[in-house]
C-alpha cells in the first residue's frame, strides 16, 4: 500500500538494480526524478550506498531483508517490476513507512494467455505430436486429444492472474470455479467455492497464488488425493507451490492426467537459473521424459507487450506516490 506521508525531496534519486523496458527510465526522468543504474554490484555494495536514494527499482536480483531496509534510511519506496513482492520483507519495510509497489496489472493478460495456451496444448498432445513428426513418426490414434468444452476448471487464487485466465475461458463453454482466501472475489467469469467443492468437481486445476508460507508446498500428495477424479494441473504461479516428488508420483498413478508447468520447485529466487549444482532430482528427470508434461522457463508473463506494460505501471505508481 502506498504511503500518504508528505515527503518530496528536492532531487529524488532512484536506484535501478535490474534492467527494464526503457519506458520506465524515460518517464521517471521526464517527471523530474534522477535515475541511476547499478546492475553489477553485490548486495553488500548496494546496501552500503542505498541511504543515498529515495527509491529502488528491482526485479528479483536479490532479497531485500531487514538489514537492507535498515540501511535504506531515506527510502520512500521499493518498486518491484513484477507481480509479487515475495523477495521483500514486506512487513518490516512497511513498518518503516516504506511504500511497496508491484505491477500485477502489467502482465496479467500475458499470464492468462499462456495458461490457456498450455492447457490447449496439453489437451491436444501438441508438444508430443510435434516431436514425433520431427522424428518421422505419424501417429494419429496415439495423439487423440480432449476438448475443453464441458470441463470444470478450478482456479486457486483469484486475483489479477486468475481473473485474466477466467476471462480467456469464457468462449469455451467451461464451468469455472475459483477458490481464494479472500471472500467475495467471484464474478461473472468464475463462481467462488470452497476448496473442498473445487476438489470434488474440477477436471483442471490452475494455480494463481503468490509465494507464501501457506502456498509453499500446497500441492502435495494429500492435496492431490483429495480430488475426486483425475485432473490436469496448470502452474503459472510459483514453482514452490507444487511438491515435484508428489506430482511425479501422481502422474505415474494417473491421479494427475497431465501437467503444464511454467514454474518449477527448483528455481532460484532470481528466476534466472534452475539448479545451483549438477545434480538433477529424479522427479524432475521423470517430468522431462513424460509425454503428458509441458514445461516452459517461467515465461508466462514474459511477453514483449508485458515488458513495456510492467514498466508503465511502475512508472505511473511511482509518479502517483509523489503527486
Amino acid at each position: 500500500m502506498l504511503s500518504n506521508t508528505p515527503y518530496m525531496p528536492q532531487e529524488p534519486k532512484i536506484l535501478h538494480i535490474d534492467s527494464n523496458h526503457p519506458t520506465l527510465w524515460e518517464q521517471l526522468e521526464q517527471a523530474g526524478f534522477i535515475n541511476e543504474a547499478d546492475y553489477k554490484s553485490s548486495k553488500a555494495e548496494i546496501e552500503a550506498k542505498i541511504h543515498e536514494y529515495s527509491g529502488i527499482v528491482i526485479r528479483s536480483r536479490f532479497k531485500i531483508d531487514k538489514t537492507f531496509v535498515d540501511a535504506g534510511t531515506n527510502l520512500r519506496f521499493i518498486a518491484r517490476v513484477g507481480a509479487g513482492l515475495e523477495s521483500i520483507d514486506t512487513a518490516y519495510a512497511e513498518s518503516k513507512g516504506i511504500a511497496l509497489i508491484a505491477a500485477p496489472e502489467g502482465n496479467r493478460n500475458a499470464v492468462g494467455e499462456q495458461a490457456l495456451g498450455m492447457l490447449l496444448s496439453l489437451f491436444n498432445n501438441l508438444n508430443r505430436a510435434d516431436r514425433q513428426i520431427r522424428n518421422g513418426e505419424w501417429i494419429r490414434e496415439g495423439n487423440r486429444g480432449h476438448e475443453l468444452e464441458g470441463k470444470t476448471v478450478g482456479l486457486i487464487g483469484y486475483g489479477n492472474m486468475g481473473k485474466s485466465f477466467a476471462k480467456k475461458l469464457r468462449g469455451f463453454d467451461t464451468h469455472v470455479l475459483c477458490y481464494d482466501i479472500k471472500p467475495g472475489v467471484g464474478d461473472a467469469n468464475a463462481t467462488q467455492v470452497s476448496l473442498e467443492y473445487l476438489q470434488a468437481h474440477a477436471d483442471v486445476l490452475s494455480l494463481h497464488t503468490p509465494s507464501t508460507p501457506e502456498t509453499d508446498g500446497m500441492v502435495n500428495a494429500a492435496f492431490i488425493n483429495a480430488f475426486a477424479k483425475p485432473f490436469w494441473l496448470i502452474n503459472t504461479a510459483r514453482g514452490k507451490a507444487v511438491v515435484t516428488n508428489d506430482l511425479a508420483a501422481a502422474l505415474k498413478s494417473g491421479k494427475v492426467s497431465g501437467a503444464a508447468l511454467d514454474v518449477l520447485e527448483y528455481e532460484q529466487s532470481s528466476f534466472e537459473n534452475l539448479f545451483t549444482d549438477a545434480v538433477m532430482p529424479p522427479a524432475f528427470e521423470y517430468l522431462l521424459k513424460s509425454d503428458n508434461v509441458l514445461l516452459s522457463p517461467h515465461i508466462a508473463g514474459w511477453t514483449f507487450e508485458s515488458h513495456k506494460r510492467l514498466a508503465q505501471v511502475i512508472a505511473d505508481k511511482i509518479k502517483a506516490l509523489y503527486s
